[in-house]
């Protein structure tokens, strides 16, 4: 069977990747997910781009906004507010479940691609999802008030400093993780698509891991991009 590559960042990209999976046969659809917005926050390892890509397709994610989980709790955020804790960054309370299991199995050794594996097969997910690479990489962004990480520009900061570029640390160190060189090795691929992400901050990082990047450019298969900008 025939497979397809997708390269996805958070709720753009997952929305295409859910069309996906709606229409391929079971298996056919491979999910690469962007992780240079991964961080670690009140001690927890968040992983925002591919918890967005499996709540979608989940079934589950907050239809309004596109991310985070449909008819969430927010008991613990409004604890933490009242003892005065950080809360620019918001983890609904079942949500908080995902980051606490991530957070343990990491701390466990347990590569990140087989959490993601172990998460999507606990959500009744039928494509497979992985994240770009099991190493670290982090999106910094280059701003009119020097470096900031990129929740801490995104969400914190609300996108307010003027951006002048961007810097994945430990890109140039990442590979792919194991699942998905195996996967291109074994079959042959339909299709790679670039699903409607944010080019910059999604689309380049996962570009941004040398041998991925490689991969992706010595395939056979058509690489189709898939534009987000709307009206434009």
């Amino acid at each position: 069977m025939a497979g397809v590559l997708a390269l996805s960042g958070g709720v753009g990209g997952a929305k295409l990747a859910l069309g996906l999976d709606r229409i391929l046969p079971a298996g056919a659809l491979t999910v690469i997910c962007n992780t240079g917005d991964d961080f670690e926050h009140l001690g927890l390892s968040i992983s925002p781009d591919i918890d967005t890509v499996l709540y979608t397709l989940a079934g589950i994610a907050n239809p309004q906004t596109g991310w985070g989980r449909a008819n969430e709790t927010w008991t613990f955020m409004a604890t933490l507010a009242d003892l005065g804790g950080d809360t620019w960054f918001r983890l609904g309370d079942a949500d908080l479940a995902v980051h606490i299991e991530r957070t343990r199995r990491l701390a466990a050794g347990d590569a990140l691609s087989v959490i993601t594996e172990h998460l999507r097969s606990h959500l009744g997910i039928r494509s497979t999802v992985l994240p770009m690479s099991d190493q670290p990489v982090r999106t910094q962004v280059e701003t009119s008030e020097g470096m900031l990480p990129f929740q801490q520009y995104f969400v914190k900061r609300q996108c307010e400093p003027a951006v002048r570029g961007f810097r994945f640390d430990g890109a140039s160190e990442a590979t792919p993780p194991p699942g998905l060189t195996q996967w291109l090795a074994n079959t042959p691929l339909e299709a790679i698509i670039v699903c409607p992400s944010n080019p910059y901050i999604s689309i380049d990082p996962i570009l941004a891991v040398p041998s991925l990047r490689r991969m992706i450019l010595d395939h056979s298969a058509p690489v189709i991009a898939v534009s987000p900008v709307i009206q434009g």
